[in-house]
């Protein structure tokens, strides 16, 4: 009878530096560094996969002709520019001209 594996396995070498961190994330938290990686890796991948679907559908779309107006952009443009402003936000410092 063949052997079913539930979980797959992955080796991979890390700079000192990030092997640290996990180690030391994982004695804070009480978790292993197996753990620790694996939901790191897993939080990375559900927030970066979404992004290059919606990628190659762009770029499939303007393939096709399929393009945003001026009107589109500026919209889109707007909103997320409300978003990143903070709702008391201080005033900016002033800029230093190049000499």
């Amino acid at each position: 009878m063949p052997t079913v594996l539930k979980d797959g396995q992955l080796s991979l070498r890390l700079p000192n530096e990030l092997n640290e961190k996990i180690q030391a994330y994982a004695q804070l938290t009480g978790r292993t560094k197996s753990y620790v990686a694996m939901q790191a890796l897993g939080s990375y991948l559900d927030s970066r996969l979404p992004q290059f679907e919606d990628l190659k559908a762009a770029v499939l779309a303007a393939d096709q002709g399929d393009f945003a107006g001026d009107e589109d952009v500026a919209t889109v443009l707007a909103r997320q520019t409300r978003r990143k402003t903070p709702r008391a936000a201080a005033k900016p410092a002033p800029r230093r001209r190049a000499a």
